[in-house]
């Protein structure tokens, strides 16, 4: 009998606005509708053939999932992506009163960063659909996982950014292969560029949810998030949001978890995190509508969560509404303070977008939207040393006295 991980269960794709279907196994961008397509599969037959105690012999890896991902019957495109730690915040739970905070540290993933597991399943799904060439707009991390997954297939990719994307960010992506060009406006100017190559027929549009794969691969932080809480999820999710690919794919995958008896009715309250710079979404979830409008002179030294217009805000903001959760914006000096404190008190470097989710965290503490024992978990979407640090460190002159802070009696 076939090994169930092997088969395909996708049913079909379909609208994330108006339901329509669309044939599974073919080249799609966005709907007719001019919005993300969702990938649906057939979970009845998924409750069937799935049985959890398997999970125990197989890698601990995003494809230990299978039968809940559209790529698991050909040979997986991967890099050494694995289950990345929850690690307690003790000493910041201590400094609060409250029970301490989980991050989910993506930054230990390929490329450092969570954009690796999106990418390896959108760019393993391109290549299977004949794709050869690809064009994206990033704010950094996202260029850098494309630039190392399409290398592995041997695709074309071509990336722009922001003229001020980190420089680190930029210099790997040109050394993983990409064709990088740095652009005078934000992402999604860079966007507007990777639409008209498209439109030209120079590459696939692999914007954010302008293909329905990537979306696939982030929702399984939600798989193994609940795998690793035992199937129980926690109170409340912290997650940086810009395009909020991640923050849809987790609701995504509660819901199938649900479908397939893991996981009960229960959902944690969701938190999008953007700055104050640059903070769309919260602007609509504090109006009360439905969609984003774009928002002007967006600006944060949080990269990551630095776009204007999202293209699925009304799957974000159902998703936050839904989950009795709520849009927050951050400061960039409580996002540096952030960073710092939890270097020097728990010891993890955190990215700028990761230390958003702390703040935000703590706001949401004493506005009353979380509780001090609620078990929450803060996403960290990349490694701190992707990011500038702050210039420190003394000039060693000899005096082990003096580098001690003594003197002799």
């Amino acid at each position: 009998m076939a090994d169930p991980a092997r088969r395909r269960f996708v049913s079909h794709l379909e609208c994330s606005l108006t339901g329509e279907r669309y044939e599974a196994g073919r080249l799609h961008g966005l709907s007719r509708a001019g919005k993300p397509l969702l990938v649906r599969y057939d979970l009845n037959a998924v409750r069937a053939a799935f049985d959890p105690t398997a999970l125990a012999a197989r890698p601990h890896d995003m494809w230990r999932f299978a039968e809940l991902l559209p790529h698991g019957d050909i040979t997986r495109l991967t890099l050494g992506e694995t289950a990345t730690p929850l690690i307690a915040l003790a000493r910041i739970g201590a400094d609060t009163g409250a029970r301490a905070p989980l991050v989910k540290d993506e930054g230990r993933l390929p490329t450092g960063s969570f954009k690796a597991r999106g990418l390896a399943m959108a760019v393993a799904m391109a290549a299977e659909l004949g794709v050869e060439r690809i064009g994206m707009p990033t704010n950094g991390n996202a260029g850098a996982a494309l630039a190392a997954y399409a290398a592995r297939l041997g695709i074309a990719a071509t990336i722009f950014c922001p003229a001020d994307t980190p420089e680190t960010n930029i210099r790997e992506t040109a050394a993983l292969g990409a064709r990088v060009f740095r652009v005078d406006g934000l992402i999604d100017d860079c966007g507007a560029i990777v639409a008209r190559g498209a439109a030209a027929g120079r590459w696939l549009d692999f914007s954010t949810l302008k293909e329905p794969y990537r979306i696939e691969g982030k929702k399984t932080m939600g798989l193994e998030l609940a795998e690793q809480l035992g199937w129980r999820l926690p109170d409340a999710i912290f997650y940086p949001t810009g395009g909020g690919t991640g923050l849809i794919g987790m609701w995504k995958a509660f819901d199938e978890l649900e479908a397939i008896g893991l996981i009960g009715p229960e959902r944690p309250k969701m938190f999008a995190v953007q700055a104050e710079g640059c903070a769309p979404i919260v602007r609509a979830f504090e109006a009360g509508a439905d969609h984003a409008e774009r928002w002007e002179d967006a600006h944060t030294a949080a990269a990551g969560i630095r776009v204007p217009k999202a293209i699925g805000d009304f799957l974000i903001l159902r998703a936050v509404r839904e989950s009795g959760g709520r849009a927050l914006a951050v400061s960039d000096a409580a996002i540096a303070d952030g960073v710092a404190r939890v270097a020097r008190r728990d010891g993890l470097l955190l990215c700028p977008e990761g230390a958003a989710t702390l703040v935000a965290w703590e706001q949401a503490l004493s506005s009353g939207f979380v509780s001090a024992d609620d078990r929450v978990v803060l996403f960290n979407c990349a490694t701190g040393l992707k990011y500038p640090l702050p210039e420190d460190g003394e000039h060693f002159s000899g005096s082990l006295d003096q580098a001690m802070g003594t003197s002799p009696a």
